[in-house]
């Protein structure tokens, strides 16, 4: 290949390069506004379902799929898991009866409607987007350069987007089992309204097998496929030239990602659904483990100290 023929195919490297990092960004940061604005909504929501005016509700604002407000009027109520209790003592004082009136005190529960399933589901796919993105660019980085380099010698590999398409599909799924799970959870009252568990004692228990994972060899074997992508590639067959190749080999890196991370998104229910600093922190991590040089450390640290914090909410 001439000296000009090389400068020329660098220089477009460096621009597709350049293109990929753009769209992912803005993917990324579109992800990210779409869950802040939401959680914004429902904390809103939130708020004026614990005692504020409800003639004057945002009804525009999301809310938590199957709960509606209470209609009582009750003022300053703790919609956080005290209210049983506040409900107790209200109603039965010395065994007289105070004539509360019949209203609800908590979210009455019911069948998640289709709007609000496919609402929720969407919001995970969302989070997933904005969470995982950022870990897999160094993958999807050296795919479009390879295939840029392939292409330029006459054998062109699939568009870098089948393989982006189905790494994506591989959280579409992921996404769907999480609605199920926050249906499930939240259809027996385990859930408060920001999608957190209500028991410290359940969480505490979600923090230790979280942190008992890390120290798996599943956890190994795919965290080693995620932090090295040249090396997944050539142990499934190499780069695709076809679409539908390409978009499974995508699909297969991301069912490693879930492998390397269902644990920590595990953890999401932990620190609460729509708890934007929780997710961040969780991101964070997730990128550490796969991108920096001591990533799989790194793991191993979290995992003991998410055992202690399990460990200390059962305690306390």
């Amino acid at each position: 290949m001439s000296n000009g023929r090389m400068v020329s195919l660098e220089a477009v490297l460096k621009r597709d390069r350049a293109v990929v990092i753009a769209t992912l960004t803005v993917v990324i940061l579109l992800a990210w506004a779409y869950l802040a604005w939401l959680a914004a909504a429902m904390d809103h929501r939130g708020v004026d379902h614990a005692g504020m005016d409800h003639g004057n509700m945002d009804h525009t604002m999301p809310a938590a799929p199957g709960t509606e407000a209470p209609t009582g009027g009750h003022a300053g109520m703790d919609m956080t898991g005290t209210m049983d209790k506040t409900m107790d003592k209200t109603m039965d004082m010395g065994g007289m009866d105070m004539g509360t009136p019949k209203a609800p005190l908590a979210p009455a529960l019911a069948p998640w409607r289709p709007g609000e399933a496919a609402l929720m589901a969407t919001m995970w796919f969302v989070m997933m987007v904005g969470m995982m993105l950022p870990s897999a660019a160094p993958m999807l980085l050296l795919y479009a350069r390879v295939g840029r380099q392939a292409e330029a010698s006459g054998k062109p590999f699939a568009a870098t987007g089948w393989f982006a398409g189905g790494y994506l599909a591989a959280w579409a799924l992921f996404s769907l089992l999480a609605t199920t799970a926050q249906w499930t959870l939240q259809s027996l009252a385990l859930l408060t309204p920001m999608a957190a568990l209500a028991s410290r004692s359940m969480g505490g228990l979600v923090l230790i097998a979280a942190g008992l994972y890390q120290f798996t060899p599943l956890k190994g074997a795919c965290l080693s496929k995620c932090r090295s992508p040249l090396a997944f590639i050539q142990s499934h067959g190499g780069f695709r030239r076809d679409p539908g190749g390409a978009f499974a080999l995508g699909l297969r890196h991301g069912l490693y990602c879930i492998g390397c991370c269902v644990a920590l998104m595990v953890l999401l229910f932990v620190g609460g659904v729509m708890n934007l600093l929780w997710v961040a922190g969780l991101a964070i991590l997730v990128l550490g483990e796969k991108v920096l040089p001591f990533g799989t450390l790194l793991a191993r640290v979290a995992g003991a100290a998410l055992i202690a914090a399990g460990a200390w909410l059962l305690a306390t």
